[in-house]
């Protein structure tokens, strides 16, 4: 809102500093300033009302060092996280952005879903939450919207740059979107034009092209089915990381800490892909309108870092689901949106270990007792987090080194844009 009541003053009134309001990285940091003071000022407020509304966490003994002191610590803190994304966005964001707005209703309805399970757990005292199949169907409808629009949206393009050699009319030399030769600013001598396109092309790590085509899958088929195939995509991914998430929210700090990590990245990411200059430098796909994601990136790093001022070991407040489907939801859109989704495995290691960790512990010990008659165990205990606590480390120790983790793989999928 105040990007366009500045825009209007600098316009009507030329008034002094108005036009700062047009640069994306003074936006950026005004949202993260923000979204900073406003956890660190209402958050304790905010945990104080919880304690007198006894929204208190009810902890299953697991047997774990220092578990069970939890018991009664506030929960569904997640509502803070929630607002110190969306009030910043909504302040210096470009609100007709397509991107923006998909965010923004990422943002609300996981929100809501995780906000549905933490309700029934606490005022309802059921321990198990909303259940799975209605929590899958609301991750579902979201990667639904999302891949539609995506998909459909007359603003959702890649731009393509052909580069005409002087004086030779109509002889393409160069495209950079398609990841061929070299980048236009290496022809001295050359004039470019570009064209907006509907394109379901992505980021692929380490490969020389650096590009893939969703129309690639089904190629072979008569009927085109590249809309359907990106759909499914993109509810994969969107359900995936926000269930990894989740389960990474199992120890003071994890979740948020290692969130913040990957917001931060993404921000790097959607500016550079966002920026002409930088996507020529890089030779990357440019996408227009996609630098406004780094405004929502900034708030929402700011909002993992300022709830982590009360989440940090020993924690004053849970996100609860509430928070921890949130962040996800919004990671995974936010991938979605710069095209990068195929650098989730990179980015979100933390979350993807998290989540085979469960899936072999599970799966091995179904075997071994079909096999053996008695169930094996790869880890102590799943998540893998969980398994380090039983095996006696302290869990302020897990969460560093799990940051450190994070940071490694952040820096390798930075690495990427010039890894090929």
């Amino acid at each position: 809102m105040l990007y366009y009541l500045f825009d209007y003053l600098d316009q009507q009134f030329d008034l002094a500093g108005a036009g700062v309001f047009k640069y994306i990285s003074f936006r950026a940091g005004a949202a993260i300033v923000i979204s900073l003071l406003i956890a660190m000022i209402f958050g304790k407020r905010f945990i104080r009302l919880l304690q007198n509304q006894q929204v208190g966490e009810s902890i299953r003994d697991l047997g774990l060092e220092g578990q069970m002191e939890k018991k009664g610590t506030p929960t569904m803190g997640g509502i803070i996280i929630i607002s110190c994304i969306l009030i910043p966005t909504l302040l210096f964001a470009k609100l007709n952005n397509i991107y923006v707005i998909l965010l923004i209703i990422s943002t609300v309805w996981m929100g809501l879903i995780g906000f549905l399970d933490d309700y029934i757990k606490v005022f309802k005292k059921n321990k198990e939450g909303l259940q799975g199949k209605f929590k899958i169907v609301g991750q579902v409808g979201l990667g639904l919207i999302v891949g539609l629009v995506l998909y459909n949206h007359d603003d959702v393009v890649v731009r393509q740059y052909h580069a005409y050699e002087a004086g030779a009319k109509g002889s393409v030399v160069d495209m950079v979107s398609e990841g061929k030769q070299e980048p236009i600013s290496e022809y001295i001598n050359a004039t470019a034009e570009y064209k907006d396109v509907k394109s379901t092309l992505t980021s692929v790590p380490f490969m020389k092209n650096n590009e893939f085509n969703y129309n690639k899958v089904l190629g072979f088929l008569d009927v085109d089915l590249t809309g359907l195939v990106y759909v499914l995509v993109v509810i994969f991914i969107v359900t995936a990381v926000s269930n990894g998430a989740n389960i990474t929210d199992g120890i003071d700090g994890l979740a948020a800490g290692t969130s913040a990590i990957i917001g931060a990245t993404l921000a790097v990411l959607a500016y550079v892909s966002g920026n002409t200059i930088f996507a020529d430098y890089l030779n990357i796909m440019y996408i227009p309108n996609a630098g406004e994601i780094v405004v929502v990136a900034a708030a929402f790093v700011g909002a993992c870092v300022g709830f982590l001022w009360f989440n940090s070991f020993p924690a004053q407040v849970f996100m609860g689901d509430t928070g921890s489907l949130c962040i996800g939801g919004v990671i995974a859109v936010m991938s979605l949106s710069i095209r990068k989704e195929l650098l989730i495995p990179i980015l979100c290691g933390i979350f993807l270990i998290e989540n085979l960790s469960i899936m072999i512990q599970v799966s091995y010990f179904k075997y071994t007792k079909k096999k053996y008659g008695e169930g094996r165990r790869v880890f102590l205990m799943s998540p893998l987090h969980h398994h380090y606590q039983k095996k006696g480390m302290h869990e302020a120790k897990i969460v560093n080194r799990f940051w450190i983790v994070g940071i490694l793989l952040a820096v390798l999928t930075l690495a990427t844009l010039k890894l090929r």
